[in-house]
């Protein structure tokens, strides 16, 4: 397993060469407007906070215990408001620290899908919202929003049932544009989502679904996507091999949580620079 383990981020380590990301087009926006991703490092999970000079959101709060991450980062920032709290789906590891950002922040809107789910984590996020007089958007069709000049478009799933537990093709998928850049946030989807989404469009950025697992259709969805940068929320023991040798098989610029840690990318509209914890 160690030897497998070393192997693997051995093989990272060329995918992390370069640490930013680039369109041929210029596009003329203001340097104080500047976007500012941070994908925090807990484990096999997604905390996803994005904020620029008037506004904020939040995709996934890992799991329970890990909301504090992302309360403390914005508290550091002066940030008291959160604009958008997007749950992909209701998983432990997405929803689990969405109670401690919801009781802690001023939060405006929450969007999250329409399904179901009993757990702990799911009981803790309902009283918060109850508590904090919050009602979430359940999305059954796509919605698109604009803070600070930034667009959001947030695509809902096609169906109402994918199979007997399988709750990961309900992932919202998220889709900002800022400036010639193009991010793409995709939660856990898997095959049957991952072909909803096929024509979504091409991004700079992309957020690797399902914690960078092998997918049967991930190799024609990164293809569809084509994406100068990746980012990889995950575990050494759930990211696949053969999804590192594909990224880099497509000159992808890849970081994950797993190797670099806490990682941080900024989009000034133009380009996208990508720092990390760890080399």
């Amino acid at each position: 397993m160690l030897k497998k383990l070393f192997a693997a981020a051995m093989s990272f380590i060329v995918l992390t060469a370069f640490t930013s990301c680039s369109k041929n087009d210029s596009h003329d926006v203001s340097a104080e407007n500047e976007l500012t991703v941070t994908f925090f490092d807990v484990g096999k999970a997604d905390s996803i906070v994005l904020t620029s000079a008037a506004s904020t959101v939040v995709i996934d709060c890992g799991e329970k215990g890990d909301g504090k991450d992302i309360v403390n980062y914005l508290s550091d920032r002066d940030i008291t408001t959160v604009d958008y709290l997007i749950i992909t789906h209701y998983d432990k590891d997405h929803v689990g620290g969405a109670a401690k950002v919801i009781n802690n922040l001023d939060v405006k809107n929450v969007l999250a899908p329409d399904y179901d789910e009993q757990s702990e984590e799911m009981d803790k996020y309902r009283k918060a919202l109850n508590d904090n007089n919050i009602v979430p958007t359940l999305l059954t069709d796509d919605i698109s929003f604009t803070l600070d000049g930034i667009d959001y478009t947030v695509d809902a799933p096609d169906k109402t049932f994918y199979g007997e537990d399988n709750d990961n093709d309900f992932s919202l998928v998220t889709k900002v544009v800022h400036g010639g850049n193009t991010l793409l946030f995709t939660g856990d989807a898997m095959e049957q989502r991952l072909s909803e989404i096929m024509d979504i469009g091409h991004c700079t950025l992309l957020k690797v679904p399902y914690h960078g697992r092998k997918l049967d259709n991930i190799e024609d969805f990164i293809s569809a996507v084509s994406p100068e940068c990746a980012i990889v929320c995950t575990s050494q023991e759930e990211f696949s091999g053969s999804v590192q040798k594909l990224l880099k098989k497509n000159n992808i610029v890849c970081y994950a949580t797993c190797f670099n840690g806490t990682v941080t990318a900024v989009s000034d509209g133009n380009h996208i620079s990508v720092t990390s914890e760890k080399a």
